[in-house]
């Protein structure tokens, strides 16, 4: 099995570091390493952890203008992509003709071109999606000669700033090419685990160089991806396939803060995007469930799948997401209910090899962000 899955630059720096190889959206990626996963999540929030994601795509867009790359990009995400600065990057989401979302993503404008980078497991699809309605003008490039890694936690800025002293003042959604041992890197501050923290994109030749110096600093440690979910679980943030789908709207997913004031109802360029009329109607009315925090009050998490139901048995939603927070030292989930019971603190119960247990809707993120605003 393992030989027909696709590996990144850094497969034999996991396989040195005694990582636990898995499958994931075709790749053969590290789940965890000798440290384990909850002491690789706690390193992260305490010092800095490096997460291999060159899984994921990277994509180039050029054309005939910024804005009219921007205005195309609009077309299929309900974001503003018009007035992004250079140097900064938006969170946004593609959307299908029911309103549903098809992947989300990140997007940066570079100043002469536009940076994707869109998940691996949609990667094949998203890029087919672009070039089928991007338009003739706009030149696509998949970034296959560029790997990606993730450093995050509250020494990420300290320790990269000892190889490339410009990212000192770099903040939140900030992005700039930087010269780290004498290659360019081009660098987000963002990330996927609620910390401080950058992603950098570096040319595969200089790949394990750059891991390596990392590395080599004892605030750094690798982190797999058992740590990185749940990490990003405590941060609130979804997973595609799992708390996002093709059958969830942003309303829906209480992503409602991705769609910009240009793009809602009255707005400069209100809809335009592949099922505007559905997103639009549902922010104006409200959507018939929405993804809530889910604080579980015994110690036994509750898991993807589970359905919600009320004391009288009544199904009312469903977890999509849950685990143990390491660092809540909590058990905790999210998941998306009726209407009715989206207000914090209300009790639903978890319905669990037969029976109920009480969880409260809570406010989300579980442990706060740190990022440098």
């Amino acid at each position: 099995m393992t030989d027909s899955l696709l590996t990144t630059p850094f497969h034999s720096m996991h396989i040195q570091a005694g990582a636990k190889m898995v499958p994931f959206a075709g790749y053969d990626m590290p789940v965890q390493y000798a440290m384990g996963v909850k002491k690789e999540h706690l390193h992260c929030r305490a010092q800095a952890g490096l997460f291999d994601v060159s899984h994921m795509g990277q994509v180039r867009l050029t054309g005939t203008s910024m804005e009219s790359i921007a205005l195309a990009l609009e077309s299929l995400i309900p974001a503003d992509y018009v007035a992004l600065a250079p140097g900064r990057q938006r969170y946004g989401f593609f959307t299908n003709a029911s309103g549903g979302i098809m992947d989300d993503l990140m997007v940066t404008n570079a100043g002469d071109h536009f940076f994707l980078v869109v998940n691996a497991g949609c990667k094949v699809q998203d890029i087919e999606h672009m070039r089928a309605h991007l338009g003739s003008d706009i030149d696509l490039e998949v970034l296959e000669d560029r790997s990606l890694l993730a450093l995050q936690g509250p020494k990420a800025c300290e320790v990269l700033a000892r190889l490339a002293p410009d990212v000192e003042d770099m903040r939140f959604m900030d992005a700039r090419s930087v010269s780290i041992l004498g290659h360019e890197c081009f660098i987000g501050r963002a990330g996927y685990t609620g910390e401080d923290g950058f992603e950098i994109s570096v040319a595969n030749d200089r790949a394990e160089a750059l891991a390596a110096s990392l590395l080599a600093f004892d605030e750094v440690e690798w982190v797999g991806l058992g740590a990185r979910d749940s990490l990003r679980l405590e941060a609130g943030l979804c997973l595609y396939g799992h708390d996002l789908n093709q059958q969830t709207t942003p309303i829906s997913a209480n992503l409602t803060w991705g769609i910009q004031k240009s793009r809602r109802a009255g707005g400069d360029r209100e809809g335009g995007f592949p099922g505007a009329e559905i997103v639009l109607e549902e922010m104006a009315n409200g959507a018939k469930r929405r993804r809530v925090g889910l604080l579980p009050e015994g110690k036994a998490p509750v898991r993807e799948g589970v359905q919600l139901v009320t004391a009288q048995g009544d199904v009312i939603g469903v977890v999509t997401s849950g685990g143990f927070g390491p660092s809540l030292g909590a058990p905790l989930a999210m998941g998306y209910v009726d209407n009715a019971y989206t207000p914090f603190d209300t009790q639903v119960f978890a319905l669990v090899r037969g029976k109920q247990l009480p969880c409260r809707v809570c406010k989300m993120p579980f442990v706060e962000q740190t990022y440098r605003r």
